[in-house]
């Protein structure tokens, strides 16, 4: 399975605004653990060349070097950023960054609630493409789907896609279709360690197993099965299958 907890930094020059994260934090997210606060950006560069943190929560106005100023000096960062400020005049600059999200003091609890959904959901994104660019051998795993009269195993890489019908799961493979009493909740934690994307909350399919997408927002799997691409969903998708 993939990790489902996650560490954060938290880098600002006010203590206050440190503690007031961090307990928002512990309240909303408690698979997030704050691993490092820092209130220098001295501290800060040496701790983030040496860690590495899922998520970085930074201020932008410092004194010393700003954020933006911070991470020019790491070039490979590979954390999540959202910047957390009191000025609302550096968004455009922020977003150079790639950064998930851009929040403004004082907190909003669904801002934050907001950019952090996006920033765990561009992890997993990022997992998932590396998972394609270098496939785990246990790929031959298989998952049990429970019927009537026994249980029926079927091998993760013969799934082409699997769909949500009246609150159960179908999956669908080359070979057939199995259905299960299980939500497609449950089945995307099951194909998480694979070449799986959630392209719509109905639909998760395996990225191995598309023949074609449409500009139109429709992926065409193997089966000539026509599936649609959420608008939301959208880009984190094309930037994973276009590292296919």
């Amino acid at each position: 399975m993939m990790n489902n907890n996650y560490t954060c930094a938290i880098i600002d020059d006010e203590q206050d605004a440190i503690d007031l994260l961090s307990g928002r934090l512990v309240l909303l997210y408690s698979r997030i653990s704050v691993a490092g606060t820092f209130s220098h950006w001295q501290d800060a560069l040496e701790a983030l060349r040496v860690n590495k943190f899922d998520l970085l929560f930074i201020d932008i106005s410092m004194p010393g070097k700003s954020g933006f100023e911070l991470l020019k000096l790491l070039p490979g960062l590979e954390s999540e950023i959202i910047f957390v400020t009191a000025h609302d005049n550096f968004a455009l600059s922020a977003f150079s960054f790639s950064a998930t999200g851009y929040i403004l003091k004082p907190i909003d609890d669904r801002e934050l609630s907001a950019a952090i959904d996006k920033a765990l959901e561009r992890i997993a994104n990022k997992a998932v493409a590396s998972q394609i660019r270098n496939p785990p051998a246990k790929f031959n795993d298989k998952i049990g789907v429970p019927k009537n009269h026994g249980i029926d195993y079927i091998s993760v890489a013969d799934i082409l896609y699997l769909e949500s019908v009246n609150k159960c799961t179908q999956i669908v493979t080359a070979g057939g279709k199995y259905t299960s009493s299980s939500n497609i909740g449950n089945f995307r934690y099951l194909v998480d360690d694979y070449s799986f994307f959630q392209v719509h909350r109905s639909y998760i399919v395996n990225l191995n197993c598309i023949l074609r997408y449409e500009s139109t927002g429709i992926v065409i799997m193997k089966d000539k099965k026509e599936i649609p691409v959420a608008r939301n969903a959208r880009h984190d998708f094309l930037q994973v299958v276009s590292k296919i």
